[in-house]
């Protein structure tokens, strides 16, 4: 049976506390990035709206709290406004102040700042998963069929116990978790399976099966199955040199596990019913705090991948749509007019706002509400 879900009180502050983290990280990123180029920040906000709290440094940043805890966002002097317009004062600022604006910068020290963002999402990700490593091990059990279920897509495409697979669709094996993260994302698809079977390479090719598995709190995932069951699990130990490369590695293999769900959704393979929005993220944040501190760790670290997976996008208003246009300027020698970057960012609002509604739309439709 289920369990029940937390109580709102629990839920809610387990998501505040969670974007609370990733934002200030995030942030952060460009903060650190900003003030190495020489960019004076003038404002580093946690939450929007009206402040809470506010001290100004001897640099003359005002780091504040404000009464929104929902997001946040450093300021640089002389900011470029929402639709990439530089401030029009910034003309009349002696020198010495225009040198310490963003947009005084070179092309490549502004893409670092805005990339800056992102990458500590990333790397803050990978302490996390790094630790885990530290602490647990690394799961290294052998990729090897130990038993298959009948009627399985594995018995239909001829594999037998004792198999080892070191490919699926010409992506490398090592282990059996490996193994189940790679068909977990392919459920219903063709499938290409590399065996070593008496020392020997063979090829087969299938269709995956499917399965819908729950969590503790009944939330449904469809996952793909192949029906092998593997040999007894090992566990390595990890050191503190090591952790941090595997780390690396598992964090661009989610990375890549995301893009290609988004591909998946984009080409139909996948329901957008799937896709969750910040009201699914507060219902998760609040069950996976109720699990325990690990899950509730584990779950910021994913989710920090997903926030700088997603900022990289190159969708106006996000740190990728930004990228975007440093691109085109360095491909064309010059800045983008004002009028396409007006143009690109009222498209990229529409996105993002059409975005919103949709992901909404299922969270409340996952709620029972629709």
């Amino acid at each position: 049976m289920p369990l029940s879900s937390p109580n709102p009180i629990i839920t809610i502050l387990a998501f505040v506390i969670m974007i609370g983290i990733l934002v200030i990280i995030h942030e952060l990123g460009h903060y650190l990035v900003g003030r190495w180029c020489g960019v004076k920040a003038e404002k580093f906000s946690v939450g929007f709206g009206p402040q809470i709290y506010g001290r100004v440094d001897k640099r003359g940043t005002l780091w504040r709290v404000a009464a929104l805890p929902l997001g946040g966002y450093v300021q640089f002097a002389g900011d470029m406004g929402a639709a990439g317009g530089e401030d029009p004062n910034w003309q009349n600022l002696s020198e010495r102040e225009k040198n310490q604006t963003f947009q005084s910068k070179k092309l490549w020290q502004r893409a670092a700042i805005v990339f800056a963002g992102p990458a500590v999402n990333f790397l803050f990700a990978i302490l996390i998963i790094a630790g885990f490593y530290v602490v647990y091990g690394n799961p290294s059990t052998p990729a090897i069929i130990e038993s298959i279920e009948p009627v399985s897509a594995a018995e239909k495409m001829g594999l037998r116990k004792g198999d080892e697979i070191i490919e699926v669709n010409g992506i490398s094996i090592d282990s059996y978790s490996e193994l189940a993260r790679e068909l977990s994302i392919i459920p219903n698809e063709d499938v290409e399976i590399n065996i070593k079977r008496n020392e020997a390479n063979q090829i087969f090719t299938g269709r995956m099966g499917e399965q819908i598995v729950k969590d503790e709190y009944g939330n449904e995932a469809r996952l793909g199955l192949l029906g092998v069951m593997p040999i007894a699990p090992v566990l390595e130990p990890v050191s503190i040199i090591e952790a941090p490369v595997l780390a690396t590695i598992e964090t661009a293999n989610i990375i890549r596990l995301t893009f290609k769900s988004l591909g998946q959704i984009i080409t139909g393979k996948r329901s957008v019913k799937e896709l969750g929005g910040p009201l699914k993220i507060a219902k998760v944040s609040g069950e996976r705090f109720a699990l325990g501190l690990l899950a509730y760790i584990s779950l910021i670290a994913l989710i920090s991948i997903n926030l700088g997976f997603i900022n990289l996008l190159p969708i106006p208003m996000l740190d990728g749509g930004h990228l975007l246009m440093y691109g085109v300027e360095a491909i064309i020698g010059k800045p983008v007019t004002p009028a396409i970057q007006e143009w690109f960012f009222k498209v990229g609002f529409i996105v993002v706002v059409g975005f919103m509604v949709m992901v909404t739309f299922n969270d409340l439709s996952s709620f029972g509400l629709f």
